[in-house]
């Protein structure tokens, strides 16, 4: 029979080890650094809800941004780098209409990613990080072609995993080792789909190698100077760090766009944003009266996080204020200003809109969208057509897709007058086959046997418990380009076939020469005969 002061011990010592085995599990918890270079606000908004649910977890993340954060969580700290915005000031005044061939915006491209790097590295706290003797399980980079940044991974001994808000392209593959034949998947910044014709198809392999050498003899040169300036000490070389992807999270979803093939280690998680469990909410009061008495219905007009309204051209708001004023419908618009000159009757503005919520609203009926594709999840989400008004990047792409599936057109920001873009609008609207396709594709993509955040937390935890899961690595991560497409066996049987057909060419030339001789002999001797006769 125990006594109560054995009782007592025995319960000491049972509080003890539990609060041993808690503080060990809290100390056990993978530490984890997010990283997210770029200055739109969609591609973080893409992956928050995920780094958020990360750290309810348990897990002790860290994040890298370029906006900060104002606010405190458990398990979760923010890093802002926002010095960027001071310089993106020089771009702000870039006309997004103006052409440029694919050499000059690629070399753009390049100049604009090598100032995320160093704005990112040059940063103090990120400094202090970096001089720190903190150290990381596991790293979450968003994959936008600043490879520099990947040497954060080898920095911190950390195993690595990609994001990518827009899906996989030719970098991201090479990334993985993955092939996706240019035959039906085309460029991301192009406007085709998988459904490409010839002609199509020349330009998108066209396309396809000058990113290529692009990317070899002016973006790779580029970031390995900022590789060797910001990791001096480094022990892996950049090549090395590029070819340590243990997972790569993609902003894609079949039913969103189309069928294509994928390693393991790829996981579609399109959606990431949504938050599907969440109850829809009430709409604020104002935009709650303004949508419900309108009798003709409303139309959502945004422009997303990187394009704002109040930055366009004059000649481009007049003629959208001529098109919404023109229309019986009411209109939703996010127009980042406190006030809009000559602003229509039927129009509310404001700076920010509930956007999911007004599109789960059912008496809105059209949402005008430049394409992101953010985006464009949430309208095929909720069901409501589109009419796309694209400027850049994956913009195009999405906007033909959209008109692909049936549930969308599209039209020129800057070259449509009022009058085409009215009969667009009124076509979207009474013509019900438009929101019929809605409706089907976001059945489709609503029937999944789980939401995409918990596949991506279920994936991220899985690389952790498995230590990077180098089972799930391919092969082909370690050929080089003439390996990996086989151009090299081809290039042996291209050259014995050839080699064989000379050959027997050569021996029919000898046959030939041959019977030639016979024939020429036997005819002098049948003359030498006739004469003799």
């Amino acid at each position: 029979m125990r006594t109560p002061c054995s009782l007592l011990a025995l319960g000491l010592g049972l509080f003890l080890l539990l609060s041993v085995g808690a503080a060990d599990e809290r100390v056990q918890s993978p530490k984890i650094l997010a990283v997210f270079p770029f200055t739109g606000r969609s591609q973080y908004i893409f992956a928050e809800q995920y780094l958020k649910e990360l750290a309810r977890r348990g897990h002790n993340v860290t994040v890298i941004n370029t906006f900060g954060s104002d606010k405190s969580e458990p398990n979760f700290r923010v890093i802002g780098a926002t010095k960027i915005h001071e310089l993106m000031a020089a771009f702000a005044a870039a006309g997004f209409s103006q052409p440029a061939g694919q050499w000059k915006m690629l070399s753009m491209t390049t100049e604009f990613l090598n100032m995320l790097t160093a704005n990112v590295l040059e940063d103090a706290a990120v400094k202090a990080l970096l001089e720190s003797h903190e150290t990381f399980d596991l790293l979450i980079m968003e994959t936008v072609q600043n490879e520099a940044l990947f040497g954060l991974g080898q920095h911190f001994g950390a195993l690595t995993i990609g994001i990518s808000s827009y899906g996989t392209d030719r970098h991201i593959d090479e990334l993985m080792g993955n092939i996706s034949p240019l035959s039906y998947n085309p460029m991301l910044l192009s406007s085709r789909t998988e459904q490409m014709s010839y002609e199509e198809r020349l330009w998108n392999v066209w396309e396809a190698a000058v990113v290529w050498l692009h990317k070899r003899l002016v973006h790779l040169p580029t970031q390995r100077q900022l590789y060797g300036k910001y990791f001096p000490q480094a022990q892996q070389s950049l090549e090395q760090v590029m070819d340590s992807f243990s997972l790569m999270l993609l902003g894609q979803h079949f039913s969103l766009s189309y069928p294509r093939p994928y390693l393991p280690n790829m996981i579609e998680v399109g959606g990431l944003h949504l938050e599907q469990q969440r109850t829809v909410q009430p709409l604020p009061a104002d935009i709650a009266e303004f949508v419900e008495q309108s009798p003709h219905g409303v139309i959502y007009f945004s422009m997303g996080s990187n394009i704002k309204s109040a930055d366009l051209p004059p000649s481009t708001r007049k003629v959208l204020m001529e098109t919404l004023s023109a229309l019986p419908q009411r209109v939703l618009w996010k127009f980042e200003a406190d006030q809009l000159e000559d602003k229509p009757e039927n129009v509310f503005i404001s700076k920010w809109f509930p956007q999911p919520d007004i599109l789960a609203h059912p008496n809105v009926k059209l949402f005008i969208t430049h394409g992101g594709l953010l985006s464009t999840i949430e309208s095929i989400f909720f069901g409501k057509p589109v009419l796309g008004l694209p400027v850049f990047y994956d913009q195009h792409l999405n906007v033909q897709r959209a008109k692909q599936a049936g549930y969308g057109l599209a039209a020129d920001l800057w070259g449509s007058n009022s009058t085409e873009l009215q009969s667009l609008i009124h076509e979207l609207l009474d013509n019900p086959s438009y929101a019929e396709a809605a409706q089907i594709k976001s059945k489709l993509y609503r029937d999944q046997k789980e939401t995409a955040l918990e596949r991506a937390v279920w994936w991220t935890e899985y690389v952790l418990r498995h230590e990077g899961a180098a089972h799930l690595r391919c092969a082909s991560r370690q050929l080089n380009f003439v390996q990996l497409h086989g151009l090299d066996t081809w290039g042996v049987l291209g050259a014995v076939a050839v080699l064989s057909l000379l050959v027997i060419l050569f021996v029919l030339k000898l046959l030939i020469e041959a019977l030639c001789y016979v024939i020429s002999k036997r005819r002098r001797g049948t003359e030498n005969k006739l004469k003799e006769q």
